[in-house]
């Protein structure tokens, strides 16, 4: 390692201890912080060429805050890898880190990369993304090794929202596993929970052709097969017939899907987006409807060209 990096990855959970595993088995500095953590935020971010943010959306806002009370050197670069969107604003993770440290260059790191399975080495690819193209490359070569991938992209809100997307799609996922609707079933849906997310991401000012990347289609497919998934199995155990509150008492860690789909239907309804799919996912989770009865609402739309001809 000719030029090793002091990395500060805020979050200790499954996801921010494998990354710092990534980055400590490339030859760089790592601190790991948590509210648990017997180190200050202080010292852990202390001389910080990079901050890597891996906690849950709901801290995100307080974190911020409170890393902007802390000196930092003006060439700190900020990397999110947080999949969520803030209920009372509706922004991403990355919006909330720009908005707070506007002269900081701020990376989102994304893709489909299910934690445990790169606890356990096994090869994974992922994506990059900033509109400061020098922090996207520094950050790309920091997390690169034979085991991980990572690809440069400039456009950050779409590899952000394809990764915070995805979930609520995987919980309908986790739905048609669950009632064993089959393979033909399963694929209908997730094509047409691609075509969901594009609509709305799009509609947010991101780029189209992010989704059928690594960030948004790669992502959508390993969190939609995988048992990994929390977002996968809320809806697996729901239509296995638990409720909401049993799944989450044994559930490991956050699963973003369930407040990704409240905070989607407040935008869609204020903006007048068609997004069945979310809709059906978050009357289930309001137990509005049976997992069996959101699935035939989604076959019984009218019938429709698959996509329309400009």
């Amino acid at each position: 390692m000719t030029n090793p990096k002091s990395v500060a990855i805020l979050g200790a959970g499954a996801w921010g201890t494998a990354l710092a595993t990534l980055v400590e088995t490339n030859g760089h500095t790592v601190r790991v912080w948590s509210r648990q953590s017997s180190q200050s935020l202080a010292t852990v971010i202390e001389g910080a060429d990079i901050i890597l943010s891996a906690i849950s959306m709901k801290g995100v806002s307080s974190v911020a805050s409170l890393v902007q009370s802390l000196p930092l050197s003006p060439e700190t670069i900020f990397v999110t890898a947080t999949k969520g969107l803030d209920p009372e604003t509706t922004c991403t993770p990355s919006q909330i880190w720009q908005t707070t440290f506007p002269y900081h260059a701020v990376v989102v790191l994304s893709g489909p990369n299910l934690s445990k399975e790169i606890q356990r080495l096994l090869p994974a690819a992922t994506v990059v993304a900033s509109n400061v193209t020098t922090a996207a490359e520094l950050v790309q070569v920091v997390f690169s090794s034979h085991l991980f991938r990572v690809y440069t992209n400039p456009d950050p809100l779409g590899v952000e929202l394809g990764g915070t997307l995805k979930n609520v799609i995987a919980i309908a996922a986790g739905v048609c596993d669950g009632l064993q609707l089959g393979t033909n079933a399963k694929a209908a849906l997730v094509t047409r929970g691609l075509t969901e997310m594009v609509r709305i991401g799009v509609h947010w000012g991101a780029k189209m052709e992010t989704f059928y990347g690594l960030s948004g289609l790669g992502d959508l497919l390993a969190t939609c097969n995988s048992p990994l998934s929390r977002n996968y199995q809320v809806g697996y155990q729901l239509a296995c017939g638990k409720t909401l509150t049993e799944i989450l008492t044994y559930l490991e860690g956050t699963a973003e899907g369930i407040n990704t789909t409240q905070v989607l239907m407040q935008r869609a309804k204020q903006q007048y987006i068609s997004m069945p799919i979310t809709e059906q996912v978050h009357r289930l989770l309001q137990s509005e409807v049976t997992p069996k009865q959101a699935l035939e609402e989604l076959m019984l739309r009218n019938i429709k060209p698959e996509y329309q001809v400009s």
